[in-house]
């Protein structure tokens, strides 16, 4: 099942949040929340937050959260501009705005001190909203994203990318085959990647189309094209996991790099995996964070 939750974030940008997994059992809801269940570890279960990343929505944390479900609370956000969220103009789109959304999200639902789970750009939220609200963050887990500025030149290859996109694709089929097979980016064919993009399509007149602005999403990642975060990283103070794909965008060096800045890290890898470490290889995945969960849940 999956139950959406709405969350008023910064500026009263309407975000959507899901319950992927049943519901903790509990006497005590709000019914103005639609039926959301009151407080911190309702049910006696802490609480997670997952963060998609960059063109990503919710839905991509489906498998994650329905696992996590047995033993915690585990909510996933439309971050601004993505999913069922709302899209505001591109200005709102800054860092600032992102981890506001996050810390109103955990707020709100009463989930602090949660775990925060975010992949790429979703983990650079992560970890500036744990430097910033160390009370609201009790766990991070980040996948597969750099601290170190990735340069101007990465911005321009963007652009580029998004102008390849042979959009309006015509069905759905279509764009598993082009984000899995003939798109440039792809080195060997990926379903995994042609379904990942195939959840962020919405169908409009004259076929499917994605559901984000692409010029809101390369100014969205404006800031670690030309921004290092180092500094927050090693502000950091609760337990940290690093994840890496071993074929992602998060290299060895960096990510062990990382997990020394980091007061509490500790370092993990994927094999056979990509930037999108989670969907391509989910047992893999899991079992990557299953044994680190289950140390924040002994201490």
């Amino acid at each position: 099942m999956a139950r959406r939750i709405d969350v008023t974030g910064a500026g009263g940008v309407r975000l959507a949040a899901w319950e992927f997994g049943d519901p903790p059992k509990t006497d005590t809801y709000d019914q103005d929340q639609h039926d959301t269940p009151l407080g911190h570890g309702a049910g006696g279960l802490p609480g997670v937050l997952l963060l998609h990343g960059l063109m990503g929505r919710a839905s991509h944390w489906a498998a994650t959260a329905r696992r996590l479900s047995a033993r915690h609370r585990a909510v996933a956000l439309d971050q601004r501009g993505h999913g069922r969220s709302d899209k505001p103009p591109r200005a709102s789109c800054t860092r600032e705005a992102y981890v506001e959304d996050a810390e109103a999200a955990l707020e709100q639902l009463g989930l602090g001190p949660a775990v925060l789970v975010g992949h790429a750009m979703g983990a650079l939220t992560a970890w500036q909203l744990a430097a910033r609200r160390p009370d609201l963050v009790r766990g991070l887990i980040i996948c597969d994203m750099r601290a170190s500025a990735l340069g101007a030149a990465s911005r321009d290859v963007w652009a580029e990318w998004f102008r390849a996109w042979p959009v309006p694709f015509a069905t759905l089929a279509d764009v598993r085959k082009w984000f899995g097979e003939d798109d440039p980016w792809v080195e060997r064919p990926n379903p995994a990647r042609g379904e990942f993009y195939a959840e962020v399509m919405a169908e409009s007149p004259d076929g499917w189309r994605p559901v984000f602005e692409p010029e809101q999403m390369l100014r969205s990642r404006e800031t670690w094209v030309h921004d290092a975060h180092w500094e927050e990283l090693a502000q950091v103070r609760c337990p940290t996991l690093v994840v890496r794909g071993l074929d992602g965008e998060l290299g060895r060096a960096e990510a062990q790099e990382m997990v020394r800045v980091l007061p509490c890290g500790q370092y993990a890898e994927v094999a056979d995996a990509g930037h999108l470490v989670h969907y391509d290889q989910p047992e893999a995945w899991w079992a990557a964070i299953e044994p680190f969960l289950d140390g924040l849940r002994e201490s």
